[in-house]
């Protein structure tokens, strides 16, 4: 997961940014980080921000990543005309694309307005194999899920879920405790399964980020298992934005790749479960609560 850039002009308010920051990915770093992730064994990037297709540069990032022969794939919250041109101009060089909304509860929220029908009309306007309209849900009605699963059926694209995960400022400012955010979630999953088949890792996904919130065992919390590096938009190589370890992409080879191959320093917290799978659960099923 590479972020191309540091800032976006979206602004949710229930965000996973831990690294947020004003400038973009530059290319010679981030040509670095594929050499130095090709090495490693890492076989695909996805392209994140931030926005991605505000990068300058964003047709040689997806060559340069082909180039070292990766798979390339996007997250993208892409709406206005001028992002949605970009996008189209690398989307046949995508293996997959992810367009983010949010349902109308999560955007009263989060006070964005990216609904799933203007997702929808992104993914319609692009020639990539795989289109993935991801949702991240508070709130849902019945009727809401019923549009959705008519305008997903009719586009032809895949859904993904999450539940919105609100971290301790945000909570406060909302005036919500934790158990009312857990209740919430399970309110939701009941309301989504009323329209789509959502999948047993889904629901193991929610009740891992309520173990979170309240161990069961008071012990130390486990440490990270994600599959999945991350490259910042000033080219730390962590677990996942929220790490604390890193390694700098312009570190000697061996020094990267023994952060990428030793055990994981970092504990697992609410926010990196909100986007990060374990390697020990990555199955087919995951992708049904996949955050972005």
């Amino acid at each position: 997961m590479i972020s191309t850039a540091g800032h976006c002009k979206v602004a949710c308010g229930f965000c996973f940014r831990a690294d947020r920051a004003h400038g973009f990915l530059d290319t010679a770093t981030y040509t670095r980080a594929l050499s130095r992730l090709k090495e490693a064994g890492v076989e695909g990037v996805c392209l994140s921000g931030g926005e991605p297709t505000h990068h300058p540069q964003l047709r040689q990032l997806v060559r340069l990543a082909r180039q070292f022969g990766m798979a390339v794939s996007m997250v993208t919250s892409a709406r206005v005309v001028a992002e949605v041109i970009a996008l189209s101009q690398v989307a046949h060089l995508l293996a997959n694309v992810t367009v983010s909304a949010d349902s109308q509860g999560a955007m009263l929220l989060g006070r964005t307005t990216r609904t799933a029908a203007s997702g929808i009309d992104t993914l319609r306007a692009i020639s990539t194999e795989t289109k993935i309209l991801h949702v991240t849900c508070w709130g849902l009605r019945d009727e809401e899920c019923q549009d959705l699963a008519g305008l997903v059926s009719e586009a032809g694209v895949e859904v993904q879920f999450s539940p919105v995960v609100l971290d301790e400022r945000a909570l406060r400012r909302d005036g919500k405790s934790v158990q009312d955010y857990l209740v919430q979630q399970r309110l939701d999953a009941d309301v989504l399964s009323r329209c789509f088949n959502l999948s047993t890792r889904y629901r193991g996904y929610l009740d891992e980020l309520g173990d979170l919130q309240f161990p069961t065992d008071g012990g130390e919390r486990r440490s990270c298992r994600s599959a999945t590096a991350y490259v910042s938009a000033d080219g730390d190589i962590r677990r996942c934005p929220y790490g604390q370890a890193s390694v700098s992409t312009h570190a000697p080879r061996a020094s990267i790749r023994q952060f990428l191959t030793a055990p994981a320093q970092d504990r697992v917290t609410p926010d990196c479960a909100a986007i990060c799978r374990s390697a020990s659960t990555h199955d087919n099923d995951s992708k049904s609560c996949a955050a972005v």
